[in-house]
């Protein structure tokens, strides 16, 4: 029996591995579909960003309600797996908690605090499920969030607390079954911290029952870890792992400035400057256009950033322009770019490469009106948790809008006419700038 079980232990484990592999190989293609740009200076600095942002969470303490229940799901998340190394070597060589013998006193001490963990875990989601579904916190109810995002957040909170009662309930009937006869292959260990304490809820059931409850109990949770690693891809929740690198290869320089055009700079330095004009002008492969239309404009850290989002909604909250009525929902920029990414992927999933599908990322996903009302404030960039930055997807996008298509609202069309003519946004010439204090 145990050769069997060992058997489809190794099936399934291979199987979860292998699809999880083939699903995050596909992810990284699509990430790399997007334009090169360079971030490896300042490897200090950005490790530095990875432990304080995405393994210590420090912008997310900004509101520490929030950040304090997130931290019990975040650590018992990491943590608690830790124990799943146990369990598959268990699963793997036929065995039955395989360092209990080798550890002793400490193998009790570090299950009883991953069972500490377990039940932070499981109050932690809960009342992220209160959050969401009863008080209906404003940024975790609003319009994008309809239909899948909002079912995903509740499936993968559910998940948890379903394989947080599992690893509780396997671990009370251990408690019970260790020392009594016909259970000699379940090691004696001390009291763990939380299930000693109710093991005697299973008294009156005999030994093969208890065997029975907790092996269902260990397969069920073995099985939906797996289910959960091939889950994760297609969810928000990757961010969980791709926290990291987006933390790691988060934008270094100061907030409120932006990369410039090389193309455009040298228009204008060889307007200026005629005589630094090359003899033949040239114009690198790369800038086929001006700004993004698509995906595929954007830079590989963009759609890393899209990848990262957690749809946690905290840019959105802050935006001034979605606050005072307007479409504009930076969340909703994210999650528009990963939606078209997945459906580029698709794209060449189906056809072995992509084949144009009439389709583009402005207007088709992300509206004209949207792109207009941003600011430019750099409140979405300052309030995200792991340094994903809506705003560079939205400027590129506009200024393929303006310099590709010419579409500016005529405002903005007599601003860009006052700065080529007079230097300046406003409609007379720098010689007459200071006309207003005469007199």
């Amino acid at each position: 029996m145990h050769l069997v079980q060992q058997i489809l232990f190794i099936i399934l484990a291979v199987t979860a591995i292998y699809l999880f592999s083939k699903k995050v190989i596909e992810m990284r293609r699509n990430i790399l579909l997007g334009r090169d740009e360079d971030l490896n200076d300042n490897k200090g600095q950005r490790w530095k960003n990875m432990v304080l942002l995405a393994l210590g969470q420090k912008k997310m303490f900004k509101r520490p309600t929030p950040a304090i229940l997130h931290l019990f799901v975040y650590a018992g998340f990491i943590i608690i797996n830790v124990e799943i190394l146990e369990i598959f070597l268990d699963g793997a060589l036929g065995m039955h908690r395989l360092f209990a013998p080798m550890l002793g006193g400490l193998y009790a001490f570090l299950i009883g605090f991953f069972e500490i963990l377990a039940a932070l875990v499981l109050i932690g989601c809960v009342i992220f499920l209160i959050r969401r579904n009863i008080t209906k916190v404003k940024r975790l109810t609003m319009k994008e969030l309809d239909g899948w995002p909002r079912n995903d957040a509740n499936l993968i909170l559910v998940t948890e607390v379903i394989l947080m009662s599992l690893f509780l309930i396997m671990n009370t009937a251990d408690q019970a079954l260790q020392g009594q006869v016909g259970a000699e292959h379940y090691s004696t260990t001390d009291p763990f911290w939380i299930t000693a304490h109710f093991k005697n809820i299973f008294s009156g059931l005999s030994v093969p029952a208890l065997i029975a409850i907790e092996r269902v109990c260990w397969w069920l949770h073995i099985i939906g870890v797996f289910a959960f690693l091939n889950y994760l891809p297609y969810s928000k929740h990757f961010h969980i792992l791709l926290a990291f690198p987006n933390a790691y290869y988060s934008k270094l320089m100061p907030q409120g400035e932006m990369k410039n055009m090389p193309v455009i700079q040298n228009e204008v330095l060889y307007m200026m400057e005629p005589d630094k004009a090359p003899p033949t002008p040239t114009e690198p492969a790369e800038h086929k256009n001006f700004g993004a239309k698509d995906v595929t404009d954007l830079s590989w850290k963009n759609l890393l950033d899209a990848y990262s989002c957690t749809e946690c909604g905290r840019c959105t909250s802050v935006c001034p322009a979605n606050m005072t009525g307007k479409k504009l929902s930076p969340r909703k920029i994210m999650m528009d770019t990963r939606d078209r990414l997945e459906e580029v992927g698709n794209n060449i999933n189906t056809n072995k490469e992509f084949k144009p599908d009439g389709k583009q990322l402005i207007n088709d996903y992300i509206t004209v009106e949207e792109l207009r009302a941003c600011t430019s404030c750099q409140a979405c960039v300052e309030e995200c948790p792991v340094m994903i930055d809506p705003l560079s997807i939205i400027i590129q996008l506009r200024r393929s809008l303006v310099m590709d298509d010419s579409n500016a609202p005529q405002e903005w069309n007599l601003m860009f006419g006052n700065i080529e003519n007079n230097m300046a946004p406003w409609k007379f010439s720098s010689d007459d700038r200071d006309a207003w204090v005469n007199g």
